[in-house]
């Protein structure tokens, strides 16, 4: 999950929830559990969370609890600011990096059947791709984040100037030339360092061993059997497909004043197998429920996503919080394991405590969503659902 300052967290002390009834009212009304233990904590209600919405943080936000504690289903907020009619909560969005999670899942899978070795390196799957500067780089350090690889060089510095540029198209395999032209952020398995590029370079791994495109393996082994219909890969379509509630995202407007602008068609082909799904509240739900019941990676390998690497961040020094496709955070002093998410205009999310006693996934239109900083309302929707940080 994406790492909050301190300063983040010290102000989410006091839950700072907006006042004001939430659009989706009707909607936002808990569940029962059908079977829940004697005892066993009940599910947070988060309508006041997200109540007030639209407001400068976000236009909307839909949310979904579950799990053996209890379930809980809300939303608040508009479709789009133009007619301000009320958000549709069964609207797709951009799920941003959670793509991360299905595409580790894959990779787990074809490992599973001899396709992939983990610990094999990535140059011997794409030779012509990966020099041999990067020779020492496993699979596994790709899929979390150990593998020490830069970023990839991408126009613009500014979000006026990415907007400008939102639909250039990226080649993925142009991604990793540019990426492994560059000097080593570290030796591989050394120290973790959160990028895309690891997973830019697994995706391109499983269409070698496959011959097939990264996202139809998705579809056909997780997407398919799971029966999750809203879930896609646009590829080159900057659109989101279907019903969506439209995304904005704070910025410098044509006539030199600050606002929010509609960013909702905006093509996602630089997060490939990294950060480029388009999905529902609904369907990460199932996929999560199905993911940590073991339904999804299947036997020893599931563990892969549990097992956080005996490194440090590079960044911070803090112990490594990235395993193969999760990432973990002690909250309410419980393992939340996760993926979080963002595009512009789009936060997103799906949460679990490691069997699946609480459940979350929500998506938030973000008007900053790839700030530096949490998004306020989606950390407090972390926080709600799930407590405090641990020591």
């Amino acid at each position: 999950m994406k790492r909050t300052t301190r300063t983040l967290l010290a102000a989410a002390l006091v839950l700072g929830v907006a006042a004001g009834p939430s659009v989706l009212s009707s909607a936002a009304a808990p569940v029962p559990a059908a079977a829940a233990e004697p005892g066993a904590q009940r599910s947070p209600d988060l309508s006041a969370v997200i109540a007030g919405l639209p407001s400068k943080d976000a236009t909307a936000a839909l949310v979904r609890v579950g799990g053996t504690e209890g379930a809980w289903q809300g939303g608040a907020g508009v479709h789009d600011l133009r007619t301000n009619r009320p958000a549709d909560p069964g609207g797709r969005f951009r799920a941003g990096s959670v793509t991360k999670v299905f595409t580790a899942a894959v990779a787990l899978q074809l490992a599973g059947e001899g396709r992939i070795d983990l610990d094999r390196s990535a140059r011997s799957y794409l030779p012509e791709l990966i020099p041999a500067a990067y020779a020492g780089v496993t699979v596994r350090q790709l899929l979390n984040h150990t593998h020490g690889i830069p970023a990839a060089e991408m126009p613009g510095e500014t979000v006026e100037e990415w907007y400008a540029n939102r639909f250039v198209a990226h080649d993925p395999r142009d991604m990793v030339r540019s990426a492994t032209a560059r000097p080593r952020e570290f030796a591989p398995g050394e120290k973790q360092h959160y990028l895309n590029i690891g997973y830019t370079i697994a995706g391109l791994i499983i269409e070698r061993v496959t011959g097939d495109s990264y996202a139809y393996q998705v579809g056909t082994r997780v997407l398919r059997p799971l029966g999750l219909r809203d879930t896609f890969f646009p590829g080159a379509n900057p659109r989101i497909e279907g019903r969506h509630n439209h995304g904005y995202q704070t910025m410098r407007l044509d006539d030199g004043t600050t606002g929010l602008r509609d960013v909702s068609v905006w093509g996602a082909t630089d997060g490939f197998a990294a950060g480029d799904l388009i999905s529902t509240t609904a369907d990460l739900e199932r996929f999560t429920d199905a993911l940590f019941a073991g339904r999804v990676v299947r036997g020893p390998l599931l563990e892969e996503m549990f097992t956080l690497p005996q490194v440090a961040d590079l960044g911070t020094g803090d112990p490594a919080a990235y395993s193969v496709g999760l990432s973990m955070k002690k909250l309410g002093g419980r393992e939340v394991w996760g993926k979080t998410g963002g595009r512009w205009g789009y936060n997103a999310a799906i949460a679990s405590t490691r069997h699946g006693e609480r459940t979350l996934v929500y998506s938030v239109n973000s008007t900053d969503a790839k700030g530096q900083e949490m998004n306020k309302v989606a950390l407090n929707l972390m926080l709600a659902t799930y407590g405090m940080p641990s020591a």
